[in-house]
């Protein structure tokens, strides 16, 4: 087998390839093979049929036609291989040339075009120097790193009031349209003023205590009927506050590389390390 390889843009090439009749023979005869156990005729048993006999039936051209289809990307994948492109999409094959149907000889040539990973020269960067200016912060930064990095490592405790904005919930809720319930979950973990959940459930949680429940209407985000509008019972049966760590020395080894908490600040960039990632607790 032949390829030869035609650069179209940076990013697209021709393969142009030929495949003799000696590597199209196998596929050929394997063809034969698959047509006779297709065809049924008198006096020959399933699969036995000659390849004369196929021939006059049903026609060489078609058998052509089976081994070529059924031996294209083989040849496809071996040219890719002997010019060595690296492909990033499928070909768009076109067969320029078949064997004669009435002869037992000549090739196959056919052409694909494919998307191809682009050759890209760097260019010598020895030598070449970077400034970065150092990293700032401000007292406010500080203050506010610090304050999610005790969030992290806060826990929620269960409180006797009203849900009030950032408490985290713990709701049931029930969607119905027209009457028919649709959908209902238990148990889900919500923080009011997320917004993460369904539209209006912010303004319908506010203000609810444990076992105290509001129905609000809105549309559904998911399941079969997303997008439809939707009426929306939901029970608060728990709310909870997230009690943060106080910030001290056993904080800071807790929670960094540092050991005492008037370090952390001397070190911009660096309070973050080191980190437990354990979320609020529950």
């Amino acid at each position: 087998m032949k390829s030869a390889v035609e650069n179209l843009t940076p990013t697209r090439v021709k393969l142009n390839v030929e495949v003799p009749f000696e590597e199209l023979k196998p596929s050929i005869d394997s063809a034969y093979k698959t047509v006779a156990s297709q065809i049924q005729v008198p006096g020959f048993r399933k699969g036995k049929v000659p390849a004369k006999l196929i021939d006059q039936r049903v026609g060489r051209g078609y058998v052509l036609e089976t081994a070529i289809n059924d031996g294209l990307n083989g040849w496809y994948q071996a040219a890719v291989q002997e010019s060595g492109i690296r492909p990033l999409s499928r070909p768009e094959v076109e067969i320029t040339e078949v064997p004669d149907p009435s002869a037992t000889d000549g090739g196959l040539k056919f052409a694909a075009e494919v998307d191809v990973r682009p050759e890209i020269e760097l260019p010598d960067y020895a030598g070449i120097k970077v400034e970065v200016a150092a990293a700032e912060s401000s007292d406010e930064d500080v203050d506010k790193a610090l304050d999610e990095l005790r969030g992290r490592f806060g826990t929620l405790k269960s409180v006797d009031r009203p849900a009030a904005d950032g408490d985290f919930l713990t709701i049931d809720i029930t969607a119905t349209i027209d009457g028919e319930e649709v959908d209902s979950a238990a148990g889900l973990s919500y923080q009011v003023g997320a917004g993460t959940m369904l539209e209006g459930m912010d303004e319908a949680v506010t203000g609810l205590s444990a076992d105290e429940d509001a129905i609000f209407d809105t549309a559904l985000v998911g399941g079969d009927h997303a997008g439809e509008a939707a009426q929306v019972k939901v029970v608060v049966k728990a709310v909870k506050e997230r009690e943060l760590p106080e910030a001290n020395d056993d904080f800071a080894q807790a929670a960094s590389e540092f050991d005492t908490l008037a370090e952390a600040p001397r070190r911009p960039g660096q309070a973050g390390r080191r980190i437990k990632d354990r979320g609020a607790g529950r």
